[in-house]
């Protein structure tokens, strides 16, 4: 009903399914279709498929645009994966500024990234301490018996049909 309606969360999730499925070239479609609606998660797993060509030709310039949309769109694993990177092209305090937003967004893999760049000295304990508060602060607020209900159904695979 909702896919049918063009709902773009409702075309995403259809495209997590065929994707799952292995079904890559469909999954591009409903993606693609979503990501013009501005879906994020749409945009992340764009990204996902350019960079690793599954259903496309592997294209950095496209993996980035859908990366970096996703990031500004609130996505904290696009965060994450712009902050990687950043990391290997040697832009160290960029990656970390990705790091940081993408742990206040709840994102643990960053955090633990910060937790290793505050034992290097890359990054001050004002920082960390800020980051690690607003992580948790993230954490705490998606905490709902409704949300863990919406996650087993996804998991399931009945949140989208």
């Amino acid at each position: 009903k909702r896919v049918a309606a063009n709902d773009p969360a409702a075309l995403s999730g259809m495209g997590r399914q065929y994707s799952k499925d292995g079904d890559y070239d469909v999954a591009f479609r409903y993606w693609t279709k979503a990501a013009e609606m501005g879906d994020v998660n749409a945009h992340y797993h764009l990204s996902l498929l350019y960079q690793e060509g599954k259903g496309v030709e592997e294209d950095e310039e496209k993996e980035l645009y859908h990366l970096e949309e996703a990031a500004i769109g609130g996505h904290p694993f696009a965060r994450y994966n712009l902050a990687i990177k950043e990391g290997d092209n040697k832009k160290f305090d960029r990656a970390v500024k990705h790091w940081i937003i993408a742990a206040n967004l709840g994102h643990d893999e960053s955090l633990i990234e910060l937790k290793e760049c505050y034992a290097n000295g890359d990054v001050s304990k004002d920082d960390f301490a800020a980051a690690l508060r607003s992580h948790q602060a993230a954490v705490d607020a998606t905490k709902s018996p409704q949300r863990e209900e919406a996650a087993e159904a996804d998991a399931a695979g009945e949140l989208w049909k």
